[in-house]
């Protein structure tokens, strides 16, 4: 039983960090344009394709496919951003909000009808589980877990130390006091959407990269995903990387009782507990 209980947990580790990635897409938008942007999940899906056909069709090797997902999920999300939602943002949280699900549906079938409905496996080698201290390691998920803490490293120090990133955080912070200053304030909701959509992209790629992709990869996560971002804070980037950590124990873990099927309602369970004893989220009071 212990030895079950250790390796759900060593699961929910890896999983939770790749659940982060996408997590830290929902709240460095949220941050800066404040409205929850549910087109995150078909941008993970754009972001899953992308990698498989640089994998695939092209022969690139997980890590390098990986780029050409963020890069193509950025652009596309940068492009529907500026055609179906930033149009309707003036209208209110609701608006964008309705406008960035509508955005979802409209990529989901465009997927569709590119690529079908089946699901597609990437050129990966198989490789056995690796047997640490009595616990099974997949090496896929060992490489899934590097590239996720490689992305994340780079939009901490990004965030942190670039001109760039500080301009962000300070328009997260008082986006009046920072168009005062001088910082272009669309410029800078293009950049977090940019970034975010790529970002999200990157998670999308390294969710299927476990299984297979569809046009239906990134909805399946996207409870999973703003259930960390609520958890962690609205708007927080650390708190994106605790809230994922927790929902991906709290799925591995629920398992001990539970059949998998019923796993996806640990996300629904904490949004509710966490709106309930702490709206604002474990990190909510920090941006970045």
């Amino acid at each position: 039983m212990a030895q079950q209980v250790f390796q759900l947990l060593l699961n929910g580790l890896i999983a939770g960090t790749i659940l982060a990635v996408p997590a830290i897409s929902v709240n460095t938008i949220y941050a800066v344009l404040r409205f929850p942007n549910f087109a995150v999940a078909s941008l993970a899906t754009v972001g899953a394709f992308a990698g498989y056909a640089a994998n695939t069709w092209l022969g690139l090797p997980a890590p390098a496919a990986t780029v050409v997902a963020f890069l193509v999920a950025a652009l596309v999300g940068i492009a529907g951003d500026e055609i179906a939602v930033r149009p309707i943002r003036p209208g209110g949280l609701m608006a964008a909000t309705i406008a960035s699900v509508a955005l979802t549906i409209a990529l989901e079938n465009v997927l569709r009808f590119f690529f079908g409905n089946e699901a597609r496996g990437y050129n990966l080698p198989v490789l056995r589980d690796w047997h640490v201290f009595g616990l099974l390691l997949g090496p896929q998920e060992a490489k899934d877990f590097l590239i996720a803490v490689v992305a994340m490293t780079a939009v901490f120090l990004f965030l942190r130390f670039t001109r760039t990133g500080k301009a962000m955080r300070a328009v997260a912070d008082n986006p009046v006091l920072a168009d005062i200053k001088g910082i272009d304030p669309v410029f800078v909701g293009r950049l977090a959407t940019g970034i975010g959509m790529g970002l999200a992209g990157v998670g999308g790629m390294l969710l299927a990269l476990d299984t297979t992709v569809d046009p239906l990869t990134g909805f399946r996560a996207i409870l999973s995903i703003f259930a960390a971002a609520v958890v962690g804070g609205l708007g927080s980037i650390p708190g994106a990387v605790v809230g994922a950590l927790l929902i991906g124990v709290a799925e591995e873990l629920s398992l001990l009782v539970v059949a998998p099927d019923y796993r996806t309602a640990v996300g629904f369970v904490a949004i509710l507990l966490v709106l309930t004893l702490r709206p604002r989220g474990i990190l909510g009071d920090r941006a970045y």
